[in-house]
């Protein structure tokens, strides 16, 4: 036999080796993506509750219905005037999500705002709250930046891109131990830590594809794959409408006009996107200029061109501002992403300026607003159900991954003991060459990685007391 040939013991022997190889990836991965994973299904849980119980602006109080209810006038001057401030002032209404529950007014004084909610039949004021400030809210926060403003944003980015290649080892190793899809899907639960391991490596792969679809919808909405990247080149065309962007260095974009502080209330595709301004004698027929341009005005016109339920009017902001509906289910408006509708309207002639919907999306704009809907549980009853059984799943993965390290773990053993300590298991490029593509994909994981083998070079090698306790 020559030197070319290979016995299938050496086959075997090389399989063997290729999967330690992946178990250490996936375990370094896990031990860095894990404490992060739990946080993030942790406060969107807690997020999809508050939501779904409170609302997001606290906008499922609820009322007695009555046969008519106050003029919007009426109810937007008590919200006002429960600031007890002259120089406050209206700048955003949230129609009630149904008869039975409260308006909301987002109400300016300076440089505070609240969020004034109003019994629409009597114009009682129900609540004032500080905007931005409630339970969802910190969650919110937490979920996007853990309260570290950018370095928490690229900490949070990293854990997501490196989880997409957990994910993608993670299928590896639970293949090459089943290599069917029934046992991939329904294993065989066995005892001690074989069953923490098929009940880890069953809940993964169930869950696998949601998580990487939430993954790669967060990511799109972070500081660098998203903002600098993919948002950059999918931002929705302005001039489609028929009025031309604004070339000038101080046209305003959806995203700085409308999204207040961390809190996301554009459509993803049309945050970067320049607003059309008021003045202009573009744009079509919409409400009669013999009208005068008030809310009431405008309210009218939202329903007769197809506004139901909830949607929200944004004021115009300063002399070339415009009025501004929206409707999607990214801000609990709607539980479907397909109605998602933007429309603007000169706040001096009353000329429908845009009217963006969905099908106007680009592809990718599509993707997000349906994985943001899917990500935030605002499809309906099922797909909060579906959410809350996703992040204890996510919770539960983390979980029995650490009890799967502890119960292996040798007796009196010190450090990480990760996998094939005393193997030193090859570089497989088969698989590595694949992972890295990915990981150059998303920056913050090639970065992650790098810096992992920097440290690791020159000084866990060179260390021997780190060398134990990491490696």
């Amino acid at each position: 036999m020559t030197d070319t040939q290979k016995t299938p013991e050496t086959h075997t022997n090389q399989a063997s080796r290729r999967y330690l190889a992946v178990w250490r990836w996936h375990f370094y991965a896990g031990l860095f993506v894990a404490p992060f994973l739990m946080l993030l299904a942790a406060t969107g849980l807690a997020m999809l509750l508050f939501a779904n119980i409170t609302g997001k602006e606290g906008e499922r109080m609820t009322v007695a219905p009555q046969a008519v209810a106050k003029p919007l006038s009426v109810q937007a001057e008590a919200a006002r005037g429960a600031l007890k401030s002259e120089t406050a002032s209206v700048s955003q209404y949230f129609a009630p999500r149904a008869e039975n529950m409260v308006a909301v007014f987002r109400v300016d004084d300076g440089g505070a705002s609240k969020m004034v909610a109003v019994d629409p039949y009597t114009a009682e004021v129900k609540n004032v709250s500080t905007r931005n400030k409630s339970p969802y809210h910190l969650m919110d926060e937490i979920h996007s930046d853990m309260l570290l403003g950018t370095a928490g944003d690229y900490i949070l980015e990293t854990a997501a891109s490196l989880t997409i290649l957990m994910i993608i080892t993670g299928l590896y190793l639970w293949w090459q131990k089943q290599g069917r899809l029934k046992t991939l899907l329904l294993p065989a639960v066995g005892k001690g830590r074989a069953a923490w391991r098929d009940l880890h490596a069953a809940a993964g792969t169930w869950i696998s594809l949601i998580l990487l679809t939430f993954c790669l919808s967060g990511i799109a909405w972070a500081g660098i794959w998203g903002g600098k990247a993919v948002q950059a080149w999918s931002r929705f065309p302005a001039g489609k409408w028929g009025v031309a962007p604004n070339p000038e260095s101080d046209a305003e974009t959806y995203g700085k006009l409308l999204n207040d502080g961390k809190t996301k209330e554009v459509p993803w595709v049309l945050e970067l996107t320049s607003m059309p301004q008021s003045g202009t004698t573009r744009g079509k027929h919409g409400i009669s200029p013999s009208e005068p341009m008030t809310l009431e005005t405008v309210d009218r016109y939202a329903r007769e061109i197809g506004f139901e339920g909830r949607y929200q009017v944004n004021f115009p902001k300063g002399e070339k501002g415009v009025w501004t509906l929206s409707q999607d289910s990214m801000s609990y408006d709607a539980d479907s992403p397909f109605i998602d509708r933007t429309v603007h309207l000169d706040q001096y002639s009353g000329r429908q300026l845009a009217d963006i919907r969905y099908d106007d999306y680009n592809w990718f704009g599509k993707f997000m607003a349906v994985s943001i809907a899917l990500h935030m549980g605002t499809l309906g009853w099922w797909s909060v159900a579906a959410n809350v059984l996703f992040c204890l799943s996510v919770i539960f993965i983390c979980i029995s991954g650490f009890v799967m390290w502890w119960k292996r773990r040798p007796t009196g053993a010190v450090g990480l003991n990760p996998p094939a300590q005393k193997a030193k298991p090859p570089v497989w490029w088969g698989m590595a060459v694949p992972l890295l593509i990915v990981a150059v994909i998303f920056p913050t994981a090639v970065i992650a990685i790098l810096a992992v083998w920097i440290l690791d070079t020159f000084v866990l090698s060179r260390i021997p007391a780190l060398a134990r306790w990491f490696k």
